[in-house]
């Protein structure tokens, strides 16, 4: 029978290495398994040359692309690679195979990076350490993770499953979002063109008759030819007022202020709200399942929180932990958190159960998130037309009031 030469990661974490006899590669693997080995790569020890494929001469056809990759990207590679693992591929030979299929040149760069650590005997996780902006700081803890526990297509497969859920809830926030900001631009546009480009225009006419202008349309007329006179300077100050919004919302302060009303917003705050539960507990239950220590997932979900004053609230329960006390008590005080939440988590610490209820948290805030975006896209619509029919009907009045009143006048004196 054939020998295929072998290296592996036992359940301590340490490269092993050595020769199997079987009749197949298949079987090769397969007894690997049995001893409970996280498998790297496997190959025919006669002509050794074969393993050096693919990798250093795809390497340098691609100097030229950035490593890059996007979240839809990511989360296929983490689906494919936890399903290839599951089937007993060997970790290195299913990269390449990834790397293969690669639809993006940037991608490809990065695959060929972690290819090139692996096989030169370093950890999954480490390799991906080296593309900190393409894999996340949960995604790499996780991997370790499941390489410590030997668990690594079970880990794959929990982080697949999350990076769809955190996927699925901002195209539900997109969603929400995009409908208004583009109504309200249009809703701007519109405006801005009748008030320079037509109620002008209108003057003219108005001077000819020998009426009294109603105040509506005085109005309107020194605000249109104010925004005529002075269309640069309008410009230019709103650009001043954007630029003064992004130097703030970018210092400290200002970002922290901005997090805060942005969860007491009138309409919109709830809904931000609960993104960032469903994030705290979706994030906090993946990685406690996951093996990840609780300080080390208190850390992550701190920095993946989206909300500064989230991230505090989560900065003082690692501390509160870190010196023998509850979770839960520090998420009571902080006013943040409801009391469905906070009873939740101090439950599960007494019960043993913390990432079941984080996970039923986490499927119940996904829902209401979901109820809230239809709700609002329903509110939103009849506001903006509202809205619209305002400032555009205004306009229209105060240009056919002094028409009206030339009509009365003609009546009279008829």
């Amino acid at each position: 029978m054939p020998s295929f030469k072998y290296s592996a990661r036992d359940r301590e974490g340490k490269t092993v290495s050595g020769f199997v006899t079987a009749k197949t590669q298949a079987d090769a693997v397969a007894d690997l398994r049995k001893k409970e080995l996280i498998i790297l790569d496997v190959r025919q020890s006669a002509g050794g040359g074969e393993g050096k494929k693919a990798g250093g001469g795809l390497l340098a056809g691609l100097t030229r692309a950035r490593p890059s990759a996007n979240k839809d990207q990511i989360v296929i590679f983490t689906r494919q690679l936890a399903t290839m693992i599951s089937a007993g591929v060997p970790l290195l030979e299913s990269l390449e195979v990834l790397q293969e299929q690669a639809d993006t040149p940037g991608f490809r760069v990065v695959l060929d990076g972690v290819i090139e650590s692996v096989r030169g005997g370093t950890d999954l996780s480490t390799a991906l350490e080296r593309f900190a902006r393409v894999f996340p700081n949960i995604y790499i803890s996780m991997v370790r993770a499941g390489e410590v526990s030997g668990q690594l297509d079970d880990i794959l497969v929990r982080l697949a499953e999350y990076l769809e859920a955190s996927a699925k809830l901002k195209r539900d926030i997109r969603a929400a979002m995009t409908y208004p900001v583009i109504s309200l631009v249009l809703v701007l546009g519109i405006t801005m063109f009748l008030m320079v480009g037509i109620v002008p225009k209108f003057k003219e006419i108005f001077d000819t008759l020998d009426i009294e202008l109603p105040k509506l349309t005085k109005g309107v007329l020194a605000v249109s030819f104010a925004l005529k006179d002075h269309i640069i300077e309008v410009m230019l100050g709103f650009a001043g007022v954007i630029a003064l919004f992004v130097v703030w919302r970018r210092s400290v302060w200002g970002a922290r202020q901005w997090d805060w009303m942005v969860l007491h917003f009138p309409v919109f705050g709830p809904l931000f709200q609960k993104v960032a539960l469903s994030r705290f507990s979706r994030t906090f239950a993946t990685l406690i399942k996951s093996g990840v220590p609780i300080l080390g997932a208190l850390e992550i979900v701190s920095e993946t929180a989206g909300n500064r004053i989230i991230s505090e609230t989560v900065d003082n329960a690692k501390e509160n932990v870190r010196q023998g006390h509850t979770l839960a008590e520090p998420l009571m005080e902080s006013k943040v958190f409801p009391p469905m939440v906070t009873r939740m988590v101090q439950i599960g610490e007494k019960s043993g159960s913390l990432e079941q209820l984080l996970e039923k948290i986490s499927d119940f805030y996904d829902d209401q998130v979901s109820a809230a975006v239809k709700t609002l896209t329903s509110m939103i619509e009849p506001i903006m037309i509202g809205i619209m029919g305002f400032l555009v009907g205004g306009i229209v009045l105060a240009v056919f009031l002094p028409i009206f009143e030339l009509q009365k006048q003609l009546g009279k004196r008829n």
